[in-house]
């Protein structure tokens, strides 16, 4: 494949939505158009698994099945969306990937490595190019969400929140040649630069 796979990870409210559309604006800049998705979601079909594992009102999901449902909306954005665009050299940019599922389903909900298993034919085989995780403290990005705004993840209590930070953590000791752990808390436009550095060395130029 001839294409770039970006993806962006990091615990809920840590600011990957604004990095990613910063990073869509300097390609578009440069004359590249790349692809924006996110999971869950992505396609119609895993949007509306994304209601259902958002919905505030589910609160009787088992962890069994949020985990199954994920990999369910990650198997038909693989197939419908991702690989169709990689395969034509695109650039695609996720709003999270597996590596969220290791971290909240993984660690958050205590299921371990039963998440990665299932994930495999999920995934087929796609791997992205690079990660940028996003981290900051559950405690430090505990206000920038409203409650009303709050999601059924969102919504976990801090303690579930910890677990998955730590599991971000451990991911990306684990794969650190894939996955650039980034200081949420620093400003916006240091970040952005950042980021934008490092995928113009991915290209061979300036962003």
């Amino acid at each position: 494949m001839n294409g770039l796979f970006i993806t962006f990870e990091g615990p809920d409210a840590s600011g990957k939505t604004t990095q990613i559309r910063l990073l869509a604006e300097r390609l578009v800049s440069s004359g590249i158009k790349p692809v924006i998705t996110r999971e869950p979601g992505g396609t119609p079909v895993g949007e509306k698994i994304r209601e259902i594992l958002l919905d505030k009102e589910n609160k009787d999901i088992t962890p069994v099945t949020e985990m199954l449902l994920y990999a369910a909306s990650r198997a038909q954005h693989v197939a419908r969306v991702i690989k169709p665009a990689l395969e034509a050299g695109l650039i695609v940019i996720s709003d999270r990937f597996y590596d969220s599922s290791e971290a909240y389903q993984g660690f958050g909900r205590g299921l371990g490595g039963m998440v990665r298993t299932v994930n495999e034919p999920a995934v087929d085989g796609i791997k992205p190019d690079v990660t940028f995780l996003l981290m900051a403290a559950p405690a430090d990005v505990s206000d920038r969400r409203s409650a009303a705004n709050l999601d059924r993840m969102d919504a976990e209590n801090i303690s579930f929140r910890e677990r998955v930070a730590a599991g971000f953590e451990t991911i990306a000791a684990r794969d650190s040649e894939r996955i650039l752990m980034i200081d949420g808390t620093r400003s916006i436009e240091s970040i952005a630069s950042e980021i934008a550095e490092y995928v113009g060395r991915l290209l061979g130029r300036t962003l």
